[in-house]
């Protein structure tokens, strides 16, 4: 089919970036299945506790650090088309997977263990040995599913490289990394209420089946800018309006464009300072993704399928969402009503967003008075991380070539996939010493298990802030990495 013949310049890149929200949506939800099921209607039937549930959320941390390292490899190796359809395939096959563990852990057990209702009643040795071999089962699925989930991110970012230019990437990150709150936001008001009328089971079936439907769809829409017949030629010259873009387009007319190593990502201070700028930061946003539903529970006593808990979920989330959608915004305001380059503006615009998260220093004191409190702060705590994050993926397209943009994203992800696992692993064993210790555990006015929630909150109070001063001191200016 022919290129399409207009002078009005077409607007397919906001399609491809409604499929990147849309894609970003469904990695979220079904990320946020075993968060909302797991406290109220899995931990019973596999007599978990909190560590249980830390070592699964930091297991399936580690594995998608370790994946994401060759995911971006994976996708630049693949291309994007192929790479991001795998991706899919892999983590919602992933997330169904996770609908079969109790299944295996009654086999497992054999003879008296044939439903749910006996492994409910089972105790001493019976009852560890199922939280242990459901535990595994929940691994392995929980590490498929960050296989594939490690893509989402890679690919997104690169596709986001290919349709906009500098100027736009940081909105169009916002735009589409804002399917996370979105997906987050959903999730309270479907995933609990899935669970209690069909099982914990289906609820992980029927999210699942949404990545399924997304890479059908993939398959016929996308196609890189200069090969899509929805992309005219007066779009296409406003993708590659930046000039070193253009003039490095035109080199790979004649040759094929140059990958980067691993070796020699490693080698420039601009690959460190994202690496550890994701290190620092996505586990925070991890921790109140996989743990908000607890804390409310564990907290306040409202479960993820009460009325109030899932108000109290939805409420933060969708704090998240509104305010996030600004993170793209100003950088783009600096560069262009500043005159700032696109790094220095940037850079500015996260600073700012890295005070939002000291507010959680104030989420326990005033959910004393009433569980709205921190229900709004760690709203504001997402929103802001969800706005650094859409321009610290930015800064990958800033300064690396098309060619290395997925490989620098992988390697960043995973730098934030180690830090979320140091994260979720020691919430989970502090959580758990802190309920058991009871008043003997104290930390500036909280015992037990209120003190252990302080501390994780003042780490995450502090994380952005550290993370933007290094990466200011790796990379205090504006260079681009030029591949010869």
């Amino acid at each position: 089919m022919s290129q399409i013949k207009t002078n009005k310049m077409t607007n397919w890149r906001w399609v491809m970036c409604a499929m990147l929200f849309f894609a970003t949506t469904v990695n979220y939800m079904d990320r946020q299945v075993l968060s909302l099921t797991w406290k109220d209607f899995i931990s019973p039937e596999f007599h978990w506790t909190d560590e249980t549930y830390g070592t699964i959320t930091a297991v399936f941390s580690i594995f998608y650090a370790v994946a994401n390292l060759f995911a971006g490899k994976f996708v630049d190796f693949m291309g994007t088309k192929k790479g991001y359809l795998w991706a899919i395939v892999v983590w919602s096959l992933g997330a169904v997977l996770h609908a079969c563990c109790g299944l295996f852990t009654e086999t497992v057990m054999g003879s008296g263990f044939e439903s749910r209702a006996d492994l409910i009643r089972a105790t001493g040795d019976a009852a560890i040995m199922i939280s242990t071999i459901s535990m595994y089962a929940f691994l392995f699925c929980r590490s498929v599913l960050a296989l594939g989930e490690a893509g989402n991110f890679p690919a997104a970012i690169k596709v986001t490289a290919e349709y906009f230019p500098k100027k736009d990437r940081a909105f169009a990150t916002a735009i589409f990394n804002s399917g996370a709150s979105v997906g987050a936001l959903a999730a309270p008001a479907t995933i609990p209420l899935l669970a209690k009328a069909m099982g914990w089971e289906m609820a992980f079936i029927i999210i699942g089946a949404l990545g399924f439907i997304w890479a059908a769809i993939w398959v016929f829409v996308y196609d890189k800018p200069a090969k899509s017949k929805y992309v005219n030629k007066a779009e296409l010259l406003y993708m590659n309006q930046d000039e070193a873009e253009a003039e490095a387009e035109a080199a790979t007319v004649e040759k094929k464009e140059r990958q980067m190593s691993f070796i020699q990502a490693f080698s420039y201070r601009q690959t460190w300072s994202f690496a550890f700028g994701k290190f620092m930061t996505d586990g925070v946003w991890w921790f109140f993704l996989f743990w908000a539903p607890a804390y409310f529970s564990d907290q306040y006593g409202y479960t993820s399928d009460s009325t109030m808990g899932i108000a109290l979920i939805f409420t933060l989330y969708a704090i998240v969402t509104v305010l996030s959608m600004f993170g793209g915004y100003l950088p783009k305001l600096f560069v262009e009503k500043k005159g700032m380059n696109p790094y220095q503006g940037r850079m500015l615009a996260m600073l700012i967003f890295a005070f939002f998260p000291v507010l959680a220093l104030f989420a326990q004191p005033l959910g004393q008075y009433s569980a709205w409190w921190p229900a709004i702060i760690i709203g504001l705590v997402g929103a802001g991380h969800q706005a650094w994050s859409a321009n610290i993926f930015s800064t990958t397209g800033d300064m690396f070539p098309k060619s290395a943009v997925a490989t620098i994203t992988g390697i960043g992800s995973m730098a934030g996939g180690i830090g979320s696992f140091l994260i979720n692993k020691g919430s989970g064993q502090l959580f758990t010493y802190a309920a058991e210790q009871g008043s003997a555990f104290q930390f500036m006015g909280f015992e037990g298990k209120p003190a252990g929630y302080m501390i994780v909150f003042c780490i995450c109070a502090v994380a952005y802030l550290i993370g933007w001063s290094v990466m200011k001191i790796l990379v205090p200016k504006y260079k681009p990495i030029i591949l010869d």
